[in-house]
């Protein structure tokens, strides 16, 4: 079956690029648009698409309330989002992460990667690139622990070897990578994931990601 996607963004000529793109995919069908939140949120009810591409700043109702609608505990279907940031890193991009998205994409990205961000996202998993993750989280460092605070108690309920996996998953390293850090099967890496996601109550790496730096466990610009 075809991923079901919804393009949001207030500028029609980029949907129309968008659409053009995903259209040319056998196993991506565009399903609706919507120029802000509130329409975004209509549409997710009517169509119920796999996946909505989420721009941030529209008007009447931004991107980070449309996600946490979207996603929240009272959300009509199993939409996943992502969300769309320009070159520079919205501002808000952090809190739509926090608000349930499942990652985030370049505007300007390369239509390949448009396309397997959807795929991927669509397959319940969070589109983390490392690049852009650690650029994120540096450019926010000033607003996030500085790793000198007290470590939160719920990170007494992992292991010292989930610990470690939420860390690499931290600095965005992927579960091939994590596997070849930690001399361990990719199979284990992805194991150890979901344990920490379950015990932490994270829906996905990208907040797994944004725990651990909120937490102060990891530090912005640390290696």
């Amino acid at each position: 079956m075809a991923i079901r996607v919804l393009l949001v963004d207030d500028q029609p000529l980029l949907r129309t690029g968008f659409r053009m793109i995903l259209e040319a995919e056998q196993d991506i069908a565009v399903v609706g648009e919507a120029g802000d939140g509130l329409q975004a949120l209509d549409q997710v009810r009517a169509l119920q698409p796999d996946v909505v591409l989420m721009d941030i700043r529209m008007p009447r109702m931004d991107g980070v309330e449309a996600t946490r609608q979207i996603t929240g505990p009272g959300r009509d279907g199993p939409a996943k989002v992502l969300v769309l940031t320009t070159f520079d890193l919205d501002e808000y991009v952090v809190e739509a992460l926090k608000a349930g998205a499942s990652g985030f994409l370049l505007k300007d990205a390369p239509a390949h990667e448009l396309v397997q961000a959807i795929r991927v996202v669509a397959a319940g998993e969070a589109m983390l690139a490392p690049s852009i993750t650690r650029r994120l989280l540096d450019k926010y460092s000033a607003h996030l622990p500085s790793g000198e605070e007290q470590v939160p108690d719920t990170l007494s309920r992992l292991t010292d070897r989930e610990v470690e996996v939420l860390k690499l998953v931290a600095r965005g390293l992927s579960n091939a990578e994590i596997a070849a850090d930690l001399f361990v099967s990719e199979t284990t890496v992805k194991t150890h994931v979901g344990h920490v996601l379950t015990k932490l109550g994270l829906r996905d790496r990208v907040q797994a990601a944004v725990y651990a730096y909120e937490s102060g466990l990891v530090r912005p610009g640390a290696q």
